[in-house]
């Protein structure tokens, strides 16, 4: 890698973590149509291989629905604007001023379909646009590949047969209507996403465009481009197995830790006999086996990832190790939730940091949906006998619907509510909670430790038969005789 290369590598990397009163070189100012008092935020990825997301800034909406952001980068790169649960991504250039514009939305689309299911997108629209600025151009080139994929579908749908020609004849379209420019992050932007989608449609091999674009070339880990090619070129390479070497003898060298035997073994595929290539692979592929217990153990993955960062004589992979295991760890048994202070149905605070000593089955739920309401009624059916053999354990239900009247009138209003006698709060427009906890759908069940740990990865419903088995449970068979003895 060159000086030059290696010093951006850096300076991203350094910036990237950079406290939100650090220097500022993009401001980005926006109108958000019934957006006054609402929360906007501006995120970026750590790196393209984590995919971890940080806060770069974020303030709420002011009365006259304006609002303005401030980042920093030396490189374009890729940042998202976000309010409540919807956001729209862009790219970002140093020393731009954006303005935005969200026109009028249903806010409440979230209450009506799972929108992490089903995204929604944030309306984001750019004011006062320059021709040069690479979100224009990069919105032109997508354009112009729609449209050409569109009118000749048949041509590229894999249920059919696709035809390499039309390739060809897209990338000739691509040449004649959106040109390369001065900007060359926008050139590389169109070379790796015609890359990509060519080997997505067969029509070349990954070892040809191993060869075109990543051997013998610097690796450009602060280039969104080239990363996100990189990662789609390498996907399930090594942690499904190859030709030459099984899943399962993949996975018996990483859960007994016999890094170097991985690291030389996968080595012998002439695609990956660069070190520096090799090393970023097999974090790629480590991050993949991580997901895949049929052969891998977690725990083992993780220590792997630390034991390559250690060794590594690449300070971009000693940062990128170290940043894969920390993401990893945080989705293992026995790390420490987050807490939180919410709103009871009285609306008076209550903290989590209260139950400290205690099994707290936490649910998130909304008072609307069937499913929740279901698992609302077995936490009553069994909650007075668990809680009269169990001192230790609480009940905390979080209401995620909007508007908090609609909590306090199944609580106070209806017969049914009346049952359901625990912790009730209402997470109080708290997104970045239900982010921090991982809440995708509803209902969704946390149970946390008397040490405010995670206790399950995956934490069983009520309806599954799990409150009658609970960890808090006295275990009142006798030890000393054989499993088989005991019942």
């Amino acid at each position: 890698m060159s000086k030059f290369a290696r010093f951006i590598l850096l300076s991203v990397l350094m910036v990237s973590v950079a406290p939100l009163w650090a220097q500022t070189n993009i401001t980005i100012r926006g109108e958000v149509v019934g957006g006054a008092g609402k929360e906007v935020s501006l995120y970026r990825y750590t790196d393209m291989l984590t995919r971890e997301e940080v806060l770069v800034d974020h303030v709420v909406i002011n009365d006259n629905r304006n609002f303005e952001l401030h980042a920093y980068a030396n490189y374009p790169t890729t940042m998202f604007l976000q309010i409540e649960n919807y956001s729209q991504s862009f790219f970002v250039e140093p020393g731009r001023e954006y303005e935005v514009y969200v026109p009028r939305f249903d806010w409440d689309i979230d209450e009506k379909k799972n929108v992490f299911l089903d995204p929604e997108v944030l309306p984001l629209e750019f004011v006062n646009m320059p021709a040069d600025e690479l979100n224009g151009m990069i919105s032109n080139y997508e354009a112009v590949v729609a449209q050409y994929i569109n009118e000749h579908k048949m041509f590229f749908d894999a249920r059919f047969r696709p035809q390499k020609r039309y390739f060809d004849s897209l990338v000739a379209e691509v040449n004649a209507k959106a040109p390369d420019t001065r900007n060359e992050f926008f050139n590389r932007y169109k070379r790796y996403q015609l890359a990509s989608l060519k080997y997505s449609l067969h029509f070349d091999s990954r070892r040809n465009l191993v060869n075109k674009y990543i051997k013998d070339q610097p690796i450009l880990y602060y280039d969104d481009n080239y990363m996100s090619f990189f990662t789609t070129i390498f996907a399930n390479s090594l942690s499904k197995g190859t030709n030459k070497i099984p899943a399962w003898q993949m996975g018996n060298w990483v859960n007994n830790l016999k890094v170097n035997v991985y690291l030389d073994s996968i080595g012998l595929d002439t695609l990956i006999r660069n070190e520096q290539v090799r090393e970023l692979v097999a974090l790629q592929a480590l991050q993949e086996s991580y997901y895949q217990n049929k052969y891998y153990d977690g725990a083992q993955v993780v220590k792997m990832i630390k034991m390559i960062g250690a060794r590594t004589k690449f300070p971009e992979h000693k940062v990128l190790a170290e940043r894969l295991a920390n993401s990893l760890h945080q989705q293992e048994e026995g790390v420490e939730v987050p807490t939180f202070t919410l709103p009871n149905v009285d609306k008076n605070p209550v903290s989590l940091d209260e139950m400290k000593g205690k099994w707290v089955y936490l649910s998130f739920v909304r008072v609307g949906d069937p499913n929740s309401i279901a698992e609302i009624e077995t936490l009553a059916h069994f909650k007075d006998s668990i809680y009269a053999k169990n001192k230790n354990v609480e009940f905390v239900t979080i209401c995620c619907d909007r508007e908090f009247a609609k909590m306090y009138h199944l609580l106070r209003n209806t017969k049914k509510g009346r049952r359901y006698n625990w912790t009730w709060l209402h997470f109080n427009g708290n997104y970045k909670l239900l982010e921090h906890y991982k809440v995708v759908s509803y209902p969704h069940f946390i149970l946390i430790n008397p040490e405010g740990q995670l206790q399950y990865t995956v934490t069983p419903t009520p309806a599954s038969g799990f409150l009658l088995r609970g960890p808090w449970q006295p275990k009142d068979e006798d030890e000393t005789k054989p499993f088989f003895l005991r019942y």
